[in-house]
């Protein structure tokens, strides 16, 4: 890594397949920091355990999320993408800083609300402990930036606190970690349902957009996406499906929406959610020509995993020591 770049970190959750919304909204953007940034992207196995996996069904999920991060133009040997669970300083991070947060902290967490009133049947632990073991992923890697979303912001002011708690106690430790604000993706929301944003979880199939679903499949989304009874092509709060739709083609094409508007401006709902469907296969066809190769080259993806998994547990090692050896712990007799 370079000693004059800012490190970025950041991840997602192989817990399903990536949506359209997850790449406009971030993984696009992702491409762009790659040059100016040292950047690390984990695919977070350890926070997905909150909620029952299968096995299986998990695994390869998991290495599909590494291969769809290369397919939309991550260069594995620019940034570090690696899987969490395989840098074992993530966990044991996690377990020192949980001493050093506070209950009330945690109870405070929105997203643990959220998650449990979801998931009512497994409150477990983890679910509670899951802001502490997001902040030893950020401050492992002396991050400077975090992308994050409003969702998150919480996430980061907590691993602010611990980090400045640390510091506190024990010198300058970690790197107090900033919000990164760089050029704000394509807000892409629910096609039958626009009125919330795209997730992969989902319930209606319709609403959701995989990067790795079939050209059929996208065209079929689109012709049932929720538009209004005006028929008329045009950017409005109360159009929010129309919005919705030239927001994604504006995105997908890099029109402005006053070109998109001035194209569609003679055209019925139907031509304008079928071009709408069209930008996207075309979009991402090359992106899924790209996975399906990696998908075929089994050695090569295995020598990503091998090579990024050191070049992490390498940084983190450095952290991990250095927090060890201020609190007192024995060092090992080699």
């Amino acid at each position: 890594m370079s000693e004059d770049k800012k490190i970025i970190f950041s991840g997602i959750q192989p817990s399903g397949f990536v949506t359209l919304g997850n790449y406009l909204g971030a993984l696009n953007n992702w491409t762009k920091l790659q040059d100016e940034y040292n950047c690390l992207y984990c695919i977070a196995d350890l926070h997905t355990i909150t909620v029952r996996q299968e096995p299986a069904k998990f695994r390869k999920t998991a290495r599909e999320l590494l291969m769809q991060y290369i397919a939309v133009g991550l260069d594995p040997e620019i940034n570090i993408m690696y899987y969490q669970s395989h840098v074992h300083q993530h966990a044991e991070l996690s377990w020192i800083l949980s001493c050093f947060t506070y209950m009330g902290e945690l109870q405070r967490m929105t997203q643990f609300k959220e998650k449990s009133q979801k998931h009512s049947d497994n409150i477990n632990a983890g679910l509670f402990t899951y802001p502490v073991l997001m902040a030893s992923d950020i401050l492992l890697y002396q991050t400077d930036l975090v992308p994050v979303g409003e969702d998150q912001r919480q996430h980061l002011e907590i691993t602010r606190e611990i980090a400045n708690r640390f510091n506190k106690l024990y010198g300058d430790v970690f790197k107090i970690p900033e919000a990164y604000i760089g050029k704000v993706g394509a807000r892409v929301m629910a096609l039958q349902d626009p009125a919330k944003k795209m997730s992969k979880s989902d319930e209606n199939k319709n609403n959701t957009i995989a990067i790795m679903d079939s050209p059929d499949v996208i065209m079929s989304k689109f012709k049932k996406a929720v538009t209004d009874s005006e028929n008329e092509v045009r950017m409005s709060e109360d159009k929010p499906g129309v919005s919705n739709l030239l927001n994604i083609y504006c995105a997908v094409t890099g029109y402005t929406v006053e070109q998109a508007e001035k194209e569609f401006s003679s055209s019925g709902y139907g031509d304008f959610k079928k071009a709408v469907g069209e930008a996207v296969v075309a979009k991402l066809e090359p992106i899924q020509k790209k996975f399906h190769d990696l998908e075929n080259n089994k050695d090569y993806i295995d020598s990503i995993i091998k090579n990024n998994t050191e070049r992490a547990s390498y940084l983190a090692e450095r952290t991990l020591s250095k927090v060890k050896k201020k609190i007192g712990f024995t060092p090992k007799v080699r």
